[in-house]
Formats: structure tokens, sequence, C-alpha cells
């Protein structure tokens, strides 16, 4: 399990320089509203929260956070996508901070973060189970997890649907493409169906009331455009 770790690390170390370029897009597009309207509907009101955006990639939900004056905070264990998210928020300005991490073992102390935010990462995680009892253990009670991500391992096999000739799928390398699948199909024997999986496991974990929401996908993605997800997301909210 921990060569696959390895192995998810070592693509994005690949994808990291592209992968800036395109959130910084997003984060300048219509998108992030959409994002923020979705956000709302799970964040505390009336007060500024320390946030932490695990698997941060290069930053984007991080710095959505920060603009909004949240203190943010991202871990990812790629060094090349950290590297990244320090630019992305210099170039938008914003002060957020970012370290190197494992997000299935964090350095933070128990109680730490009032929100835990992460998109597209749980699907990679070779431990979930054993990352949503360390998140439950760094969130502060009456804090709230907030989890984008989709089936991407039962997705393996559907056709995509005709994406345009700027999206990020057309635009990485055939030897990327080959190995984003390689590890999507290893990754599919040790998953279960989700989102049903996750409401188990954070159960499991501690959390006393997890929300589900599969349709934030066609409020997202309304556009079939460069930023475009052909595999339906959905968000799980789990409260402390």
């Amino acid at each position: 399990m921990e060569r696959i770790k390895h192995r998810v690390t070592h693509y994005w170390s690949h994808r990291a320089e592209d992968f800036e370029a395109q959130r910084l897009r997003e984060f300048e597009s219509e998108k992030k509203e959409r994002w923020l309207a979705e956000f709302h509907k799970y964040l505390p009101q009336g007060r500024l929260l320390r946030v932490l955006d695990i698997g941060t990639g290069t930053g984007f939900l991080a710095c959505l956070m920060a603009e909004k004056g949240h203190e943010a905070i991202g871990i990812d264990l790629t060094p090349e996508m950290i590297d990244h998210a320090e630019h992305m928020a210099a170039v938008l300005g914003l002060d957020a901070q970012f370290q190197i991490m494992d997000a299935e073992e964090t350095e933070f102390a128990s109680e730490s973060f009032d929100v835990l935010v992460t998109r597209n990462l749980t699907w990679t995680l070779p431990h979930i189970a054993r990352a949503y009892r360390e998140w439950y253990r760094i969130l502060k009670p009456g804090g709230v997890l907030i989890n984008f991500d989709a089936d991407y391992c039962a997705a393996i096999d559907n056709d995509e649907v005709e994406l345009p000739e700027n999206h990020a799928h057309k635009l990485v390398s055939e030897y990327l493409t080959h190995e984003n699948e390689e590890i999507t199909m290893e990754l599919s024997a040790y998953e279960e169906p989700r989102p049903q999986w996750d409401v188990q496991l954070l159960v499991e974990a501690g959390f006393e009331r997890v929300l589900v929401d599969v349709g934030v996908y066609k409020r997202i993605y309304k556009e079939i455009d460069e930023f475009y997800n052909p595999t339906p997301i959905f968000t799980v909210a789990a409260y402390k």
C-alpha cells in the first residue's frame, strides 16, 4: 500500500506545473463563486476559521479560504505541489501557508482546526479509514470535514464525454495517462462503493453527523469546458 502512495506522489510531481496554471485560471473563472457557494452550506458562519486544506495540490481551496479572511493551511505529500501552491498564493497576493505532510498521519496537535477541506484526494489514499480517524483527531469539537470527491475507481470503464481540446485530460502525455489508469485500477481493488463507504468509515471514526450531496457536480460543472470533471463528484460533510 505504501508503494501506491509513492506512485501517486510521483505521478503528481509531473503534473504540478500545468496543474497550477489551470487552477489559477479556475480561480479567475465563474467556478470560484460556485465552489464558495457549496462551502457556504457547511462552514460555521459569523467568525473567521482555522482551515486545513488536505491534499491541497497547488492550493486552490486554501486560497479560496484565505481570500475570505480565514487562516488557511494546505498540506500535500508531493513537494512539487507545495512549491506551486506557494507560488499560486503569491501570484494571487493571498496569505496561505503550505507544508509537505502525509494526509494519513499529520503532524498537528489534536483539535487544531475548525474546518478540514479536501478535493479529489480520498480516492487516492491507501488507508482511507486511518485518514478519517486522523482527521477526526485534529478537528475541533463542533468542527466540520468537507470532502469533495468521486468514485473514480468505479468509473474506470465508463465512456468519457467528448472533452474540449484545452481540457487537462487532453494535454497530459500518453505516459502519464497510462500511469493514472494503472494507479486507478490498482486502487479499485481496495475500495468499496462511494460515498456509502465514506459514510460508514466516518461514523466508525467518531463523526456524529454525516451529510451527503450527490448532485454537487451538476452545479459546479454546468459546462463542458477545460475544468469539467467527467466523473460526477459528491460532497460528504462530517461534523464532530
